[in-house]
């Protein structure tokens, strides 16, 4: 058999599409392969650099100040996506755009390096700032790749195979936590918390993105329309304003930002469960392998839903999501004692983490395919730079708990997700099949 058959086959053996014409297969198929690949890849250097794991263990083990942890998961999530708008509006200039993600990449991959350098040269105060402004640089490249992904994505894939694309890298990412998990359990059973165990691991995410930078840079990217106006500032900017003139993108902005409740409430069930199960890391190691079991499970059936309608996907999965805090959150305050039951919590984490993975393919899909060219490019960047700055503005609700329960938290974020579910029930269908 033929390499270019053997893609084909393997291609028609996981995609579920009857939109592209045989004689077309060849290439969708390569291309398809690659950006799955790729992703993979990117996937699995995530979960080497988790900003709620591995980089606060770093940290401890370089004998950084404390208080620079809580500056990691902000850094790491809304430093990709505040600078998407300025990401985009250059990228607009460019007929072949891969080559922004494959920069990405690079980048990425140049300042785990140089982590890895810091952590086995500097200790205390130093090595933690230097990790932290790394951090800010891998933070900002992920926004190069972050745009592109999805303009790469629309232009390489058929409308009815996008979220197959997401789902089954979700899929992939999930077997990737799993096995963190067990190297956690693995590092706590045999003392490998040291700062040469992080020092490798960093290595490996790097080389990790190298590869996929050098896969991605084979995609057959057709040449798109580009915009010939100079760069400025202000013209960035200017592209805010799609949040006022377009009605659409507008409620689904607003739409996907209260979905952020799912996504914010999680650490809280691991933060319930330290509390009423036990804070040994054989708990937080479960709760990884139970994240990676969603993923792994739930990512190619939403995948394959959402190139079926990605609107009801996100209704669906939210609505799904909102019910799973609700009833944790009457458990807490009826049965409280059953939450120091070995399996309540990691269940009910399991079945919010099904659901929110169901938000984020659905959410991509949608937004992928709702517009074409270079509008498609602006959507991403000002979605994604208004979502960077609401994250920052829902994460202060967690300032609560120095008042209210955990499980009072965890209901107000549900009851921000049925906010959501209401406003996603309004969202026009942009899918192909419906």
């Amino acid at each position: 058999m033929s390499r270019q058959s053997w893609v084909v086959s393997l291609y028609n053996w996981m995609v579920k599409s009857d939109e592209k014409k045989d004689e077309d297969k060849p290439s969708v198929a390569r291309n398809f392969i690659r950006l799955i690949t790729a992703q993979f890849l990117t996937n699995t250097g995530d979960a080497i650099v988790n900003p709620k794991v591995t980089l606060p263990w770093l940290l401890q083990s370089v004998g950084a100040p404390t208080f620079l942890v809580a500056w990691l998961v902000p850094i790491r999530e809304s430093g990709s996506l505040l600078p998407q708008l300025f990401i985009a509006s250059a990228m607009r200039r460019l007929t072949i755009r891969k080559w922004v993600w494959v920069v990405g990449s690079v980048i990425q991959a140049l300042s785990l390096l140089l982590m890895a350098l810091v952590a086995s040269s500097l200790e205390g105060y130093i090595a933690g700032i230097s990790i932290i402004l790394l951090l800010a640089c891998f933070s900002l490249a992920r926004g190069l790749n972050s745009v592109a992904t999805k303009d790469i994505l629309g232009k390489t894939i058929p409308k009815s195979e996008r979220g197959q694309v997401t789902g089954l890298s979700a899929s992939a990412a999930g077997l990737v936590t799993i096995g963190i998990g067990f190297m956690m359990a693995l590092s706590y059973a045999y003392d490998w918390q040291t700062s040469s165990y992080f020092i490798w691991g960093l290595i490996a995410g790097a080389v990790l993105w190298l590869l996929s930078a050098l896969i991605f840079s084979r995609v057959d990217e057709p040449k798109g329309e580009a915009d010939d106006t100079d760069f400025s500032v202000m013209r960035s900017l200017s592209q805010l304003s799609l949040l006022i003139s377009d009605k659409e993108f507008r409620h689904f902005v607003v739409t996907r930002a209260c979905f952020l409740g799912t996504a914010l409430a999680a650490p809280y069930y691991v933060l319930l469960a330290e509390e009423r199960v036990g804070d040994s890391i054989w708990v937080l190691a479960m709760f990884m392998v139970i994240s990676g079991l969603a993923g792994l499970v739930s990512g190619p059936f939403w995948g394959r839903f959402s190139d079926v309608s990605s609107r009801k996907v996100l209704i669906l999965a939210s609505s799904l999501g909102a019910l799973t805090s609700i009833a944790l959150f009457a458990i807490a305050q009826w049965l409280p004692e059953a939450l120091a039951s070995f399996w309540l919590l990691p269940g009910l984490y399991f079945l919010l983490t099904v659901f929110h993975q169901g938000i984020r393919v659905g959410r991509k899909t949608y937004l992928v395919d709702m517009a074409e060219g270079n509008k498609r490019t602006s959507f991403v960047a000002v979605g994604n730079t208004a979502i960077g700055m609401m994250l920052l503005v829902f994460s202060l609700i967690g300032l609560l708990s120095e008042v209210v329960t955990l499980d009072m938290l965890i209901f107000i974020y549900a009851l921000i997700t049925i906010v959501g579910v209401l406003m996603a029930m309004r969202l026009p269908e942009v899918s192909k099949r419906s």
